[in-house]
């Protein structure tokens, strides 16, 4: 069993919450060759990507593509209508206002000059994934690529932690790495987990309190977050879980929560969420085991005195 103390939220982002925590049981470089060494720079031809229908699509290195298709307002990339200046300067159709109408190179009248050339030869375009050096193997026309790059499962993760908007993002592996080390978040192993949750004073509920646990159980990583705030007026206090990786693979599991006293017992059962759904969209959704202040201070024992819930949970593999 951990036994956490609900205290006031933390300023600073290195603390792992604004509860208190206490574990009560558990469940070289190689050698260049020489001959292989050439000192020129090797320039290699853009290459081409058969299509069907006998045609084929030009794929030029991301600095050739960045420096044609690239806004120099905004740095983004450039779609249909694409303006352009007399000079041959161009830029983004949301841009063009914003410059007063005048080319940002030249200062010359933009007008309504189009750049169809380079629209025509964006269509042409296959390139790979921004996330590619993370993994993505796909290509994509230069259209979808944008929304290809807003889903694709190989962009970085943002850190979960909960006491503040932190913002590291990476993979999953040194997203655990970070939560351990910069917000010393506790890691547990085993698929059952047993914690009991303490507060001095239940009778005032900060705006937003909170803990994050990590379990590692099935092979995976799965955070289970204790939240105390306001719901209308009312104090109340919510835990639910959340799973360290994409949304298709959480919903291979389920979880259970269960808090009571006296004879009585509140019970919740679901699915994890994904990392990629951020906690207050969690906790608004009411997606989780949810205790009101009455019910919680009755399992306490009744005296509003001090809260001491003890939540057990259990988180098992659909077969």
């Amino acid at each position: 069993m951990t036994n956490f103390k609900l205290g006031k939220k933390q300023i600073h982002a290195s603390s792992s919450s604004g509860f208190q925590s206490e574990r009560m049981d558990e469940s070289p470089s190689l050698p260049m060759d020489s001959k292989s060494f050439n000192p020129k720079k090797q320039v290699q031809p853009p290459s081409k990507e058969k299509l069907p229908h006998g045609k084929s699509s030009l794929i030029l290195p991301n600095s050739d593509i960045d420096e044609l298709l690239e806004c120099p307002v905004c740095s983004n990339a450039m779609f249909p209508p694409i303006q352009q200046c007399p000079s041959g300067h161009t830029l983004c159709f949301s841009c063009k206002n914003k410059v007063n109408n005048k080319c940002p190179i030249c200062r010359k009248e933009i007008g309504n000059i189009r750049c169809l050339a380079l629209e025509k030869l964006a269509v042409s375009l296959h390139l790979p994934c921004a996330y590619h050096h993370l993994g993505c193997e796909e290509m994509f026309p230069y259209y979808s690529k944008l929304q290809h790059e807003t889903r694709c499962i190989y962009r970085p993760y943002t850190c979960p932690h909960p006491g503040s908007d932190c913002p590291f993002t990476s993979d999953s592996l040194a997203l655990l790495s970070h939560l351990r080390e910069r917000h010393k978040v506790d890691l547990q192993a085993g698929c059952t987990f047993n914690h009991r949750y303490v507060k001095q004073d239940p009778c005032s509920v900060d705006s937003c309190s909170w803990t994050l646990t990590l379990f590692n159980c099935f092979g995976q990583y799965f955070c289970l977050h204790f939240e105390a705030f306001l719901l209308g007026c009312e104090p109340v206090y919510m835990a639910f879980l959340r799973f360290m990786g994409e949304e298709s693979e959480a919903r291979r599991y389920n979880y259970c929560l269960e808090v009571g006293g006296h004879g009585r017992k509140l019970r919740w059962q679901g699915v994890p969420r994904s990392i990629r759904t951020h906690h207050r969209m969690v906790r608004d959704s009411h997606d989780g085991l949810i205790v009101h202040r009455s019910l919680a201070l009755y399992f306490s024992g009744g005296d509003q005195k001090e809260l001491k819930l003890r939540v057990s949970g259990r988180i098992w593999r659909e077969m």
